[in-house]
């Protein structure tokens, strides 16, 4: 059940999302990343790699709502322990 005062997505549809993203999202942001780059003429390599360290951090900020808590247990499954 989900806490209609808990704005956002449900725990697992935020799994989903983050598993879309991630098989999805990451290589094609990637694939865009280098194709984008290797039109620039090849910058010196210390420049490159800032580059993709810098885009490689800054393409999960918009989905850190997305991530947050998904490796955690299910808030909203009931508990499994006999009482």
């Amino acid at each position: 059940m989900t806490d209609p005062n808990k704005p956002g997505l449900s725990y697992k549809a935020r799994r989903r999302w983050a598993l879309v993203i991630l098989l999805l999202g990451m290589p094609i942001y990637i694939i865009m990343v280098v194709f984008i780059l290797s039109l620039l003429n090849r910058p010196p390599i210390w420049l490159e790699l800032l580059v993709y360290i810098g885009l490689g951090i800054a393409w999960v900020l918009p989905f850190k709502a997305v991530f947050r808590g998904v490796g955690q247990a299910d808030p909203d499954a009931p508990d499994d322990r006999n009482t």
